[in-house]
């Protein structure tokens, strides 16, 4: 689907854009996006976003292939994520501003052609030198299921399936980044999946305001870091150490050591975006709502339909993987 997008350089007044990065230094650590945990009871011990993985496993970011051992495809891609805003819940004392920030939210009814704007998530990806991050849609939300009740795949494959669009919210997305880091470029598909590919430089205190729910998008890779990328586990973290200096840290140890100018920092603003009053009532009203059992009974249904299930439900692992298998599909080329 052709998106609607904005591109904004500059984004924010040159002080404000300053407290940005300070945000950052005083949030102090982060940790790695694959530390959000695996989905236990849809999926088996499946990642968040095994989905991302499996692509970039076999196409890498360059649709050409993924000459990287395991270990190293997962540490290009393992970035460091803290959430500084969830609705009332404010993490990052300071970003309160940017969460309610009016032009966002002017721009955002423009883009989604909805009137009614609630911002509502506020997040930080920081990556170093060496990582990239693999071309994906972001994690949508459906009324009565979220990232905090339904597995992050499900949720994506409930999108692409288009199966669900009368229970979806829809979410515009700012991505905005700051910093002097090299490389890192935002890459995207404008015009869909099937369409050509665009990249925005991720300039110190610029920002795209994008539908990434819908668009395929990803991070190229962010300077420097070869050939000696740190393996990055689930708890590894990124500490902010004063002056410039970030370091790497597995439990105690110390890792590697980074300056600022070497990390690629952006942060996410995301708000819901409803037709009109009703559309946003009934979203606050909790009713007609979606189940785990709706969800699933609503896709294995259409696998069956499509015969491409005709015996007994599978266990969790198989059926999570023909789900993504036969409902997302990713962009085949770099074009």
């Amino acid at each position: 689907m052709p998106s609607h997008y904005l591109h904004m350089d500059p984004f924010l007044s040159a002080g404000d854009a300053k407290d940005m990065l300070s945000i950052a230094q005083s949030f102090g650590s982060f940790g790695t996006y694959a530390d959000e945990g695996t989905s236990d009871t849809l999926g088996e011990e499946l990642p968040q976003r095994f989905d991302v993985g499996i692509n970039y496993f076999n196409q890498g970011l360059e649709g050409k292939g993924n000459s990287d051992s395991s270990e190293v495809a997962a540490s290009r891609t393992n970035y460091f994520r803290e959430t500084y805003a969830y609705g009332n819940d404010i993490k990052a004392p300071g970003i309160e501003p940017f969460l309610e920030h009016p032009e966002l939210s002017r721009t955002a009814k423009a883009i989604s052609e909805c009137s009614n704007v609630v911002p509502a998530i506020v997040y930080a990806n920081l990556l170093i030198p060496g990582q990239e991050l693999a071309i994906h849609t972001d994690v949508p939300e459906f009324r009565g299921a979220n990232r905090k009740v339904v597995p992050q795949w499900l949720l994506v494959v409930m999108l692409h399936s288009g199966l669900f669009e009368k229970w979806r919210i829809p979410i515009v997305t700012c991505v905005s980044w700051f910093g002097d880091a090299k490389g890192g470029a935002f890459t995207f598909y404008p015009e869909g999946a099937n369409g050509k590919r665009s990249a925005i430089s991720a300039q110190h205190n610029s920002a795209i305001l994008i539908d990434t729910d819908m668009t395929f998008h990803g991070v190229e890779r962010v300077a420097g870091g070869l050939p000696d990328l740190a393996l990055i586990g689930k708890k590894t973290r990124l500490h902010f150490c004063g002056e410039t200096t970030w370091e790497l840290r597995e439990s105690k140890e110390v890792i590697d050591t980074f300056s600022w100018s070497d990390i690629r920092y952006s942060i996410s603003w995301k708000a819901y975006c409803f037709a009109d009053d009703e559309a946003e009532a009934l979203w606050k009203s909790g009713i007609d709502t979606l189940s785990a059992t709706d969800i699933i009974g609503t896709l294995e249904a259409a696998l069956r339909a499509r015969g491409l299930l005709k015996v007994a439900r599978p266990n969790p692992m198989e059926l999570a993987l023909l789900l993504v298998d036969t409902f997302v599909k990713y962009p085949t080329a770099a074009h």
